[in-house]
């Protein structure tokens, strides 16, 4: 039966240790990469700079585009007035009345002397000739009007052109540098935000690390204290130790109790912060792989010495992103002095194309799609704008200057970063090399201490101030194992060189 309960135990925590998920620095820094919100906007920047520098290169190619349209018209277009067409529909008649009244009085002289040649032309004017003539000039008037008529009720037009920059001043080549820039500066920013994210993961890795080794620590601070406690109270019914004692330990006691409480919830928060810096739900279990291999990680910290300050400034200045980026902006708004020069310039360009329409007009107005081609090239000379150019290029050109200024400022607080990272890293190996000299003289100390309680010849408050020494002696080489990690970090990240799989 003893056998059976032990081998359930045994299954039960394989089972929480196997639900726990186990998270090194580096997965945590792949984790938090994939996942940082900050990161992927940082990557859709990159990917809108890119398409932005494609968009702007299409600039320097042929513009082709097609347009078409429909028009009703309530009424049509008339080129005659409705006096020209009444005279043009009566033309045969007209004409007709107008010989008659011009041919009657030469009829009647001829008639004083040619009385049979009179009635000979008399009967022709009365004769088919006259009328057959007079229905011709009328059709032909009508068919006059027909074709005037425009028929532009319904109106089809269509075009395709095409638009071919020669010269704009300078602008398309400005720009296009501009968007490749834009580009590179997205980069550096994407990798400036990298570095952030992987310094911050790295900080609540190291964080929750200590607090861990803290938790064993005041664990075993609180058994050290439990066992005085334990000692005190044999003493206690021996007689030779007072209540005095027992009440003092009580309370050493409870304040172990209550440290061990503090170290439990901070380590709870801190894994809550990897958790969530990681992408995971804040109560997913979780176990840091440096939690219990303490050797592995504080193995190598005396192993780096601090750069020399001149090096690792001009490193900095190499490979920092920030100034990476101040350098991008400022190009970029040299370019935009460029730009905002070329609208005080001409531009040039060779337009062609194909047009056509329905009613043509091509050959008189015609009721069918007729076109025809186009070439030309067409200038634009600005000739004053009230000097609106001149403010933007001294405009652009402050907004130059002020990039530099920038960077000048960012390269000198770069080089503070740098010297701190220095100071830092040196002050971290010195404090771990001292609390290593303290930890010995604090365990010896508390050893002699627990020995001579034991022999009679220490009072109890003697023992519990070698505890506390022991327990500061403990949390502060804890704390200088962590800085020197977070040391190292600083400096690597202020000269730019922090690398998530370094």
């Amino acid at each position: 039966m003893k056998r059976l309960i032990g081998f359930l135990i045994l299954v039960a925590v394989i089972g929480g240790l196997r639900a726990q998920r186990v998270l090194s620095l580096d997965s945590c820094r792949s984790l938090a990469i994939a996942n940082n919100k900050s990161l992927l906007m940082a990557k859709e920047k990159m990917e809108k700079a890119r398409n932005d520098r494609k968009a702007a290169f299409t600039n320097f190619l042929p513009d082709f585009s097609a347009t078409g349209g429909y028009m009703f018209f309530s009424d049509e277009i008339s080129l005659l007035d409705d006096g020209q067409k009444a005279a043009l529909n009566g033309m045969g008649t007209r004409f007709q009345q107008g010989f008659v009244q011009a041919a009657t009085p030469v009829i009647q002289q001829i008639a004083q002397r040619n009385p049979q040649l009179a009635a000979s032309m008399q009967q022709a004017m009365q004769g088919g000739v006259l009328g057959g003539l007079t229905g011709a000039l009328n059709q032909l008037g009508n068919e006059l009007i027909d074709a005037f008529r425009t028929d532009t009720r319904n109106v089809w037009v269509g075009a395709v052109t095409v638009a071919q920059p020669l010269y704009m001043g300078g602008k398309i080549r400005a720009y296009h540098r501009i968007m490749k820039t834009s580009e590179a500066l997205a980069r550096s920013q994407h990798e400036t935000q990298l570095q952030e994210v992987i310094f911050n993961t790295d900080d609540a890795y190291w964080t929750a690390v200590s607090l861990s080794y803290k938790k064993k620590m005041a664990e075993s601070f609180l058994a050290l204290v439990k066992r005085l406690d334990s000692d005190v109270e044999k003493m206690i019914r021996e007689g030779v130790a007072t209540k005095a004692d027992g009440l003092t330990v009580r309370v050493k006691l409870n304040e172990a109790e209550m440290l061990l409480t503090k170290v439990d919830n901070g380590l709870a928060l801190s894994k809550m912060l990897v958790c969530q810096l990681c992408g995971l739900d804040l109560d997913t279990p979780i176990m840091l792989a440096d939690e219990n291999r303490a050797e592995a990680w504080t193995d190598g910290l005396f192993a780096e010495d601090a750069p020399d300050a001149q090096e690792a400034v001009g490193r900095a200045f190499a490979n920092r992103p920030e100034l990476q980026s101040l350098d991008f902006a400022r190009k970029i708004y040299e370019d935009k002095v460029r730009v905002a020069r070329s609208e005080m310039l001409p531009s040039l360009a060779l337009t062609g194309g194909y047009m056509v329409s329905n009613p043509a007009l091509l050959n008189g107005f015609e009721n069918k799609f007729r076109g025809m081609w186009n070439v030309g090239v067409m200038l634009s000379v600005p000739i004053f704008h009230w000097n609106e150019g001149v403010y933007k290029v001294r405009s652009a050109r402050s907004e130059a200057r002020i990039a530099g200024l920038q960077r000048s400022e960012a390269q000198e607080k770069i080089t503070l970063q740098v010297n701190q990272g220095i100071f830092k890293q040196t002050e971290a190996q010195k404090r771990l090399a001292m609390s290593k000299k303290n930890m010995e003289k604090a365990e010896e100390n508390l050893r002699y201490a627990e020995k001579g309680f034991k022999e009679g010849v220490i009072p109890v408050s003697n023992v519990m101030e070698a505890q506390t020494a022991w327990l500061s002696a403990q949390s502060e080489q804890i704390d200088a194992q962590i800085d020197v990690r977070l040391a190292q970090a600083y400096l690597q990240k202020a000269m730019g060189t922090l690398d998530a799989w370094q």
